[in-house]
């Protein structure tokens, strides 16, 4: 098992930047792959992103690719989203998940672990 905990979300201008990151305890990190995913109000959960176990593939939702990227420090057990160019349909509440392995790439409900969310919310 293992316990997630997201953070970095916040309010930012469209075209601009935030980091977030999610913390993970109770497990053995590096033997999860890890996903992203946001939710808007009355919309369903949205994949974002996914890397691998050691990092080394990635998979991105098509309304994020080439501004998000997704990376991972398994020393400091935590998984990373960087966002670049927001925008304000952007604007959601952002959850990490983590995977044994199994799961189907871009499908939420086939995540074993998920995190608190954070709200990241985008101006235009």
């Amino acid at each position: 098992q293992v316990q997630l905990v997201e953070s970095g979300g916040g309010l930012v201008q469209a075209g601009g930047s935030l980091r977030l990151s999610c913390a993970a305890s109770g497990g053995t990190f590096s033997s999860y792959a890890m996903g992203w995913f946001r939710q808007a109000p009355g919309k369903a959960r949205e994949f974002v992103a996914r890397i691998s176990k050691s990092g080394g593939t990635k998979y991105y939702g098509d309304s994020v690719k080439g501004r998000f990227t997704i990376s991972r420090d398994n020393a400091k057990n935590t998984v990373y989203l960087q966002m670049n160019s927001l925008k304000p349909e952007d604007t959601a509440v952002y959850y990490c998940a983590a995977d044994d392995g199994i799961a189907i790439v871009r499908t939420a409900n086939s995540y074993d672990y998920w995190g608190q969310g954070t709200q990241v919310t985008v101006s235009s």
